[in-house]
This record gives structure tokens, sequence and C-alpha cells, in this order.
């Protein structure tokens, strides 16, 4: 007692003494919120069962008067559709491991002294991501609620046992939501490649997943969302050019410009050129890889095996749609430059997928191609841009995910053939068919296209400043520090190089 009365006479001591003390005392009070918070969550649960063991109970003498009907009631499962469900399960997995070709893509087009941060962003996005979506994400996206946002299933808490009307259990269709969430936060990441501080991405991949992506996500695809009643005809996005595309690559903009350039890079108009990637190997690789998670990214979004001519469909305009763009960029490249450039063939070929996600349902094979060629221009001619107004976008996110999600989005309007309706638990519905400018159906559908592009892209662009600005400003996180980026991010904020054996520096 004598020894601490004698430190506590010192400042610094008594500084050590409060600040360990306060510590403490925070990290008890949050102990206890999480064991409190879960037990809530928990008791919520128990307690829908108890009131329905306790509404069996006081219905038991209907029962006992009608013993046959309430055990005929009893024996009639909500509906199923086990090859619907494995279908969503397995298509489930090939989009997520999409996260490994988008690793390895900005791996690739990064310098070697910024790998390990680009990996392991990847992966905590990700586990981020899950933890969020479950929490509130899935909620606000596809709970019923208004046409801004969702307001149930909050950590997946009183789900019924199938989803809508697509026989299809939620959690299966959870697990599918998630892997397409998980996509965005990882789109805007790639934009922001090699001076993001770690702590930063943090903060705003937590908004990003937990906030923006739901949001502007439950306007297209809730079941409720305002875009799905624009009259004449709705706003469509099959699969996601606009929702999970669009918004990732406009947030990764608004990052990049917040941000500014790597230091040492020195665009076109001032005598100098992009920064080369450290590893052309990996980045080819991780664009294959993200071609083949696009068969359950677009195919998967039935969510019915039963439309087995639509599943064709879809998965055959995919790759038509990669092919054309892949070819139409490196093509229209090589007359400037002389070269036959595998960074823009690759970027080509990513944005004749972002491009066709949107309309892949309703348009033809032919139609695929052209306009997944157009996508393979859109990626150069928005790449160049960025460069002449001194945007650093180190792998390309806002040309392949940004320009080339918004010209999918609106391809839907011009390309789509009026043959083709929408995919059912039990195959196909043409009750009701989509028609483009191309075919016959006017303006109608291109109107509709075009306000939901505005309205989703648009938002994502104003909430990205915000977000980037607000860590940038009020955190001071969201760029390291020069020393640490002349160092290199993976000595400076991981302690470690990917390439230990070979010598890497500014």
């Amino acid at each position: 007692m004598k020894r601490f009365l004698e430190k506590m006479q010192d400042p610094q001591d008594r500084k050590y003494f409060f600040t360990m003390l306060g510590s403490k005392l925070l990290g008890a009070a949050a102990v206890f919120a999480v064991y409190f918070g879960i037990k809530a969550i928990l008791h919520g649960t128990s307690a829908s069962a108890d009131d329905g063991t306790t509404a069996a109970a006081a219905s038991s003498a209907a029962a006992a008067a009608a013993p046959a009907a309430a055990a005929a009631a009893a024996a009639v499962p909500a509906y199923v559709s086990p090859i619907n469900t494995v279908w969503v399960l397995v298509t489930a997995f090939l989009v997520f491991f999409m996260q490994a070709g988008f690793m390895m893509l900005e791996g690739g087009f990064a310098r070697s002294r910024e790998t390990v941060n680009v990996m392991l962003e990847g992966i905590i996005d990700t586990c981020l991501c899950g933890l969020l979506f479950y929490g509130w994400g899935f909620a606000w996206m596809f709970g019923s609620g208004c046409g801004l946002i969702g307001n149930q299933y909050y950590f997946l808490q009183h789900i019924p046992d199938t989803y809508g009307t697509t026989g299809v259990p939620t959690l299966a269709i959870f697990l599918f939501q998630f892997a397409f969430a998980d996509c965005t936060s990882t789109i805007t990441s790639g934009a922001m490649v090699g001076r993001t501080g770690f702590i930063g991405d943090l903060l705003y991949s937590v908004v990003v997943s937990g906030i923006i992506y739901p949001i502007l996500g439950h306007w297209a695809w809730g079941p409720d969302g305002w875009l799905n009643n624009i009259q004449p005809a709705a706003f469509h996005d099959f699969a996601g050019s606009t929702v999970v595309h669009t918004i990732g690559g406009m947030i990764a903009l608004a990052g990049a410009v917040v941000l500014g350039p790597r230091i040492g890079r020195k665009f076109k108009r001032d005598g100098g050129g992009p920064m080369p990637g450290h590893d052309m190997t990996i980045a080819a690789l991780g664009t294959i890889i993200l071609w083949f998670g696009w068969y359950g990214f677009n195919p998967g979004s039935t969510l019915s095996a039963m439309d087995t001519l639509g599943i064709a469909r879809i998965a055959t305009n995919t790759t038509l749609a990669a092919v054309a763009g892949g070819i139409a960029a490196m093509f229209f490249v090589y007359p400037r430059s002389k070269i036959w450039d595998c960074g823009t063939t690759c970027n080509g070929l990513l944005a004749g997928l972002v491009a066709i996600t949107c309309p892949c349902y309703w348009v033809s094979p032919l139609g695929a191609i052209i306009l997944g060629s157009i996508a393979g221009v859109v990626v150069v001619l928005a790449t160049d841009l960025l460069e002449y107004l001194r945007i650093d976008d180190p792998v390309g996110a806002w040309p392949v995910h940004g320009a080339a999600g918004v010209w999918g989005t609106l391809s839907l309007g011009l390309f789509a053939t009026g043959q083709y309706g929408s995919p059912t638990p039990t195959g196909a519905d043409t009750s009701s068919v989509v028609k483009g400018l191309f075919y016959g159906g006017g303006f109608t559908q291109l109107k509709a296209q075009m306000i939901g592009s505005a309205c989703i892209g648009g938002g994502a662009l104003i909430m990205g400043f915000i977000l980037m600005y607000a860590v940038h400003y009020l955190t001071g996180t969201l760029r390291i520090s020069k020393e640490g980026e002349l160092q290199g991010m993976d000595i400076h904020e991981h302690g470690g190089a990917a390439y230990p054996e070979f010598t890497t520096g500014a």
C-alpha cells in the first residue's frame, strides 16, 4: 500500500494507472454488453417458443375434439424444393469462391510491397460482411418493411422455413446473398489499393456492408422495394449489374478521389502512366477464377433449377459477353499502344461479365455478344477518363464495375427480346415479358432502367463520398502515413513482406 501511494505521487504513474483502470472497466462493460445482448436475443427466441407452447396448450381441447384434422395439419410441411435448394447452395459456393479471384486480381495489379495488405483486406472484409449481413444487412435488404428499407429477420430471428414463394430455405437464400454482399465491399477496395490504412479499411467496410449495400439493394431486390413498382414498367436487375457492381464501383470511385493518388503516381497528361502491377500471372488467374464464379453469380440468380432453358441461356450469354469484352478491349487498345495488353484484356473480359449480369435472362446470344463488345470499349474509355482526371484506380474498379455496370443495366432496355418473363420454382413464367427498344418495346423499359441506375448509382456515389470524407477527416485513418507508404504497407501495417526472399522497396 505504501508503495502504491508513493507511485501515485508521480504524474506519469498516475496517468498510467488510470489509463489501465479505465481500459479494464471499458473491457468489462463490453463483455457484459455482449453477454446481455446475446441473452436478450436468445430470450426472444425462447419466448416465441414459449408463446407457441402456450398457444398449443390453450388449443388442446379443440385438438382433442378433432384429432384426425390436427394430425393432418401437423403433417403438412412448408413447401421445400430439394433440387432448388441444392442449386442455390452450390451456386452460393461458386459466388463465394469469387473472393479468391478478387484477391488474386487485386494482388497482381498491386505492387509487391502491398500484396499482404490486399490479401488480409479480402479476408477480413469477408468476415465483417458475414457478421453484419447476419445482424441486420439481410433484414434491411430482404425483409418486408417499406419501399426504402426492410424491417424483418434481424439476427436471422423469426425467419420462415422458406423465403417467399421460392421453395428454398431462408438460410440458403441468406448464404447466397451474403456472397453477393461480400463482392461489393471487395470491389470498393480495388480502387483504394496501396495507400489505405488498415483501420480505415475496416471502418468503411463496416458501413458499405452494413448500411449502404443493404439499403440501396432493398430498393431493387427487396420484396417491397420502390423500384419494383415503377409504372408502366418495373426496374429489372437480374443478378446485380446495378445492385452489386454499380454500388461497389461508385463507392470505389469516391474512395479513390478522397484518398488521392499514390506517392509517385504520374499520369499520362503529365508525361507518365499507370504503375505496373507486380504479377500479371496471378492477376490473369484471378480473372479466370472470377469468370468461373460468375456461373454461380448469374445462373444461380434464378433461385430455381427447374427453369432449365433459362439457366442454359444465362450461362451461354455470360460466356459470350465475357469473350466479346476481352477481345474488344484488346483490339481497341492495340492501335494506339502497339502492344497486346494482358491487363486491358482481363479488364475487358470482366467488363463484359459485369455488363451481362443485369440482362442475362432476357437477351439473346447475339445481344450478349454485342453488349459485351461495347462493354470492352467502355472500360477502356472509362480508364482513359480517370487518367485524364488524375484519379488513381490501380485495378480499374470503377471502369470495370461502375461504368460497365451502368452500361449493362441500360442495355436491358435496348436488347431484351420480349420472349422471356421470369424464373419460378417450377419453371419459367412468360405471362409478363421484358422487351427492349431494339425489339419493338419502345423506351418504356429503358426509362425504368435509367431511373434505377441513376438512383442507386447516384445514391452510392453520394453516400460513398460522405463515408470516405467522414473516415478521412473524423478519424484520420483512411490514408496511411507518407512514411508507411514509402516503406511499404506490408512491412508497415502487417509486419512482413509477401516475398521475404526478394528485396522490395519504394
